[in-house]
């Protein structure tokens, strides 16, 4: 895949660690569910290197001094279901005054062509900073409809959190949107033929809910 300049694989040595757990077959949904958890406390740490902050003044117990702060009510965290339920509590425990939207995308089986079902966002979704979430970046066709979804709503600062990425996925929602920054834990090898990431995760949904 070629260098994209919206588009960060995380070399972080606790990411490739709990990214070995999760992969393992073996592993059970309650471990695979906290381990997702983890990893996108991690990345969002890494996301938000160039947030936006307001001086505040506060009192220290010797003086007071002017620090720098998120200012209020400006991140929103939203998850393309179901899977990114799994990554919302990841970002909530960085950033725990966040609020929560949804977007629903379903798949089609066998053309693999997303469809919006549902769409639910905070208000004054356009003025926040929006961390969009989903485990996997597949064939980005969800990515790139969610994406859509939240500029179509006037949402201009976004950036986009997947645990593992397929290069034909990455390509795809990068280049159809070089304005959001897209942050990976892994870029994997390949989709196979029925449009999964290998080696992956097998269905991340299914693993992070116990429904297969």
């Amino acid at each position: 895949m070629r260098k994209l300049s919206n588009v960060f694989v995380l070399e972080h040595a606790l990411i490739k660690h709990k990214l070995a757990v999760a992969r393992d077959s073996s592993t059970e949904t309650k471990k695979f569910r906290e381990l997702i958890g983890e990893i996108t406390a991690i990345m969002t740490c890494e996301s938000m290197r160039d947030i936006n902050l307001v001086p505040k003044e506060v009192e220290t117990p010797l003086e007071k001094t002017v620090q720098h702060r998120i200012k209020e009510k400006s991140i929103a965290v939203v998850a393309i279901l179901r899977a990114g339920l799994g990554m919302v509590d990841g970002v909530l425990d960085i950033l725990p005054t966040a609020c929560v939207g949804h977007i629903g995308i379903s798949r089609d089986e066998k053309t693999l062509t997303p469809n919006e079902y549902y769409c639910k966002l905070p208000e004054g979704i356009e003025d926040k900073t929006v961390i969009l979430v989903d485990p996997m970046l597949a064939t980005g066709g969800s990515a790139d409809d969610a994406l859509n979804a939240l500029k179509k709503r006037g949402c201009k600062d976004i950036r986009f959190l997947a645990i593992v990425g397929a290069p034909e996925g990455v390509e795809k929602v990068a280049t159809a949107h070089p304005d959001v920054k897209i942050y990976l834990s892994a870029l994997d090898r390949e989709l196979d033929k029925n449009g999964y990431i290998r080696p992956g995760l097998g269905d991340a949904g299914d693993r992070l809910f116990g429904t297969k």
